[in-house]
């Protein structure tokens, strides 16, 4: 006989389905549960269309009555593109919700569950909720900071290089990595290099999957304004560009970029080059809710020791370089104690062809 848990697991598994396209919503799953039967599933597909619950009540029907809702993530208690949930569950006749996890704005968590215990239903809170929050680490990062969820991608040798000291570093890691990143590209709404990249590998930032996908807002650091007119990048048919470039930057090359479709924002800078606290906010107010950072070790470097990055994908080849000057993951200003490592938590170590993906939180602090 199948319980809670297994119910609940399904719920998520199916909220993780639709993984980078519900953004800036959550991702959410439902099942509906009577007399130990699945009667109703659903999640939510994309912004703007139902929520996960409306699916599964509409594939229950009458069945919903007196049977248990499971739901990856506290049912909503507003009006927005769509009626709040809440009322939806409160009507439906099912006796008993079992919730994952609150909802992380703070403004609206604990109503939804709220109007439903008003009504007489049973509600619980709390199976899963751990692996609840894994799966809407971006959206609850937005809902609590107000800024784009950070991941660092690297791929480096068993060594800790990512390039020889020329710079050459095709390839690294092996061909099923290189699709895998092709996947998560698919996922998230912004990728981000620096101008040295640009120069050094003039890539396309695209997502190339067999079945096409989602190409995220390709995302530059140029403060100097060096991107050549053209760079790949610069072709806008595909992707949206935006560069950012400090104030006071050539007007001239400016206009050539934007007259090419790529969007050109001018931020302040700081004593260690553009200001990214204020890029991420500005990326934003824009609709960009989660980057993929894949610049080299000085944007990558800049985003660690601003204490930026939220999600580290360590992809480690089965390869060691070697050598005084081969180029590591992140540089930036030197530390004079282990004392001052930025500590992280394992997550998980996953073998992809012949590479290691080491995924990695920084430590939570208390």
């Amino acid at each position: 006989m199948k319980n809670d848990y297994d119910f609940m697991k399904l719920a998520l598994d199916l909220a993780a389905t639709a993984k980078g396209k519900t953004n800036p919503n959550p991702l959410v799953g439902a099942v509906i549960v009577k007399d130990g039967m699945v009667v109703g599933s659903g999640l939510h597909r994309k912004a703007g269309e139902p929520h996960a619950e409306v699916h599964a009540f509409r594939m229950a029907g009458e069945h919903a009555k007196g049977a248990t809702l499971y739901v990856t993530l506290e049912p909503c208690s507003h009006f927005g593109k769509t009626p709040p949930c809440a009322l939806l569950v409160k009507e439906s006749g099912v006796k008993r919700v079992v919730i994952a996890m609150k909802d992380p704005n703070p403004l609206v968590a604990g109503r939804g569950i709220k109007i439903l215990e008003d009504a007489g239903i049973e509600v619980e809170v709390g199976l899963l909720e751990e692996e609840a929050k894994k799966v809407n680490e971006r959206f609850i990062h937005n809902m609590v900071h107000g800024t784009p969820f950070i991941i660092s991608k690297i791929a480096m040798t068993l060594d800790g290089k990512i390039a020889a000291h020329t710079g050459h570093s095709k390839w690294v890691t092996g061909e099923e990595s290189r699709r895998k990143v092709h996947y998560l590209r698919n996922e998230v709404d912004g990728i981000l290099v620096g101008i040295g990249t640009v120069l050094a590998d003039n890539p396309m930032l695209t997502t190339r999957l067999p079945q096409g996908g989602k190409n995220p807002v390709r995302i530059i650091l140029d403060s100097k304004l060096q991107t050549p007119i053209d760079a790949k990048i610069t072709d806008c048919s595909e992707a949206e560009t935006w560069i950012f470039a400090k104030e006071g930057s050539e007007q001239e090359k400016a206009r050539m970029l934007q007259e090419k479709g790529v969007q050109v924002l001018f931020v302040p800078e700081v004593e260690m080059g553009l200001d990214i606290h204020h890029i991420l906010k500005v990326l934003f107010s824009k609709g960009i809710t989660d980057v993929l950072v894949e610049g080299g070790s000085e944007v990558n470097g800049s985003f660690l020791r601003a204490g930026l990055i939220n999600k580290f994908l360590m992809y480690v080849a089965p390869k060691i370089l070697g050598g005084r000057h081969s180029l590591t993951p992140y540089t930036g200003v030197d530390v004079d104690s282990m004392d001052e490592a930025i500590a992280v938590d394992w997550d998980t170590i996953e073998q992809i062809g012949e590479d290691l993906l080491i995924t990695a939180y920084p430590k939570r602090k208390g």
